[in-house]
């Protein structure tokens, strides 16, 4: 059993899902795995991560949705935490309410995704951020 550890850091356009499946699946591939675990860590208390359909954009645009009725952006005192703005505390629950791990399988140094899966980097503030994941592949190298 081996472990390999990496970081890749994204640009995020603000508020909205991006996609970080391709990356991770070169990653993994480079470390010539068989079988074993991937670990990925959302580094941020204002981002998460979500394995989520990438076939239609809709599914994006819904969650969106959904979360701007669930937690509303702040102003006007509707929480005491907006040191960075009216999305500051939003974000911190958004995040609370999805995750910041994810742990994949691999098998044939692959992570094991669905057809209509995706990986993706959830930026719950509106303005643009550098975000980072940590991967932890643990494994049989010789895939």
């Amino acid at each position: 059993m081996e472990q390999r550890l990496h970081r890749l850091e994204f640009s995020t356009s603000g508020r909205g899902m991006l996609e970080v499946t391709a990356p991770i699946r070169r990653w993994v591939a480079a470390q010539r795995f068989g079988d074993g675990l991937l670990t990925i860590w959302c580094r941020h208390t204002s981002a998460s991560l979500l394995v989520q359909e990438n076939a239609s954009p809709e599914v994006r645009r819904d969650f969106e949705d959904y979360f701007r009725r669930l937690v509303p952006d702040g102003g006007g005192g509707r929480y005491r935490h907006e040191d960075e703005g009216p999305d500051d505390m939003p974000a911190h629950l958004r995040a609370a309410l999805t995750q910041t791990q994810l742990s994949i399988p691999v098998q044939d140094g692959q992570p094991v995704l669905g057809t209509w899966q995706g990986i993706f980097l959830y930026e719950h503030r509106t303005a643009p951020h550098q975000r980072h994941l940590v991967l932890h592949l643990l494994g049989e190298p010789g895939g």
